[in-house]
């Protein structure tokens, strides 16, 4: 018996979505990026890109566990002295709903050329209303 190995020509990308309202961050971004890098289909192949397309939706109504809204921290740095930003969770969600759940599956995914290739295929919107309905999206779960 041989072992299959995909082709890139081979490749389909589908279109799923997701609805965040009530739904943890952390399982929700092992989800999406298992999705993204196609990891969930059969002829998963590690260095062929064969990911779906995902729409987040309801960005604003994620949830997070225990007191993670004050204590987890987004830290970033200009560069210059004195250049350290920090904010809570509480405070993106305010401001940039959609980053919480984008920084996520960031962080999920591996640090490669084809990471920035999968998340350009990350929809993520604060509202329950997307433009990608002639996509027909499928439920992920």
């Amino acid at each position: 018996m041989r072992t299959y190995q995909q082709k890139t020509a081979e490749t389909q990308h589908d279109w799923y979505v997701v609805d965040a309202a009530g739904q943890r961050l952390g399982v929700l971004a092992v989800r999406i990026a298992k999705a993204l890098s196609g990891k969930h289909k059969p002829t998963w192949t590690p260095h062929i890109d064969d990911g779906d397309h995902v729409v987040v939706l309801n960005a604003e109504k994620i949830e997070l566990g225990g007191n993670k809204w004050l204590q987890k921290v987004y830290r970033r740095h200009s560069g210059f002295p004195g250049g350290l930003r920090t904010e809570t969770a509480l405070d993106v969600k305010k401001k940039y709903p959609e980053r919480l759940v984008e920084r996520a599956v960031r962080g999920m995914l591996p640090t490669n050329k084809m990471r920035d290739v999968q998340l350009r295929r990350l929809k993520v919107y604060t509202g329950s209303e997307h433009p990608h309905a002639p996509q027909q999206p499928k439920e992920l779960f």
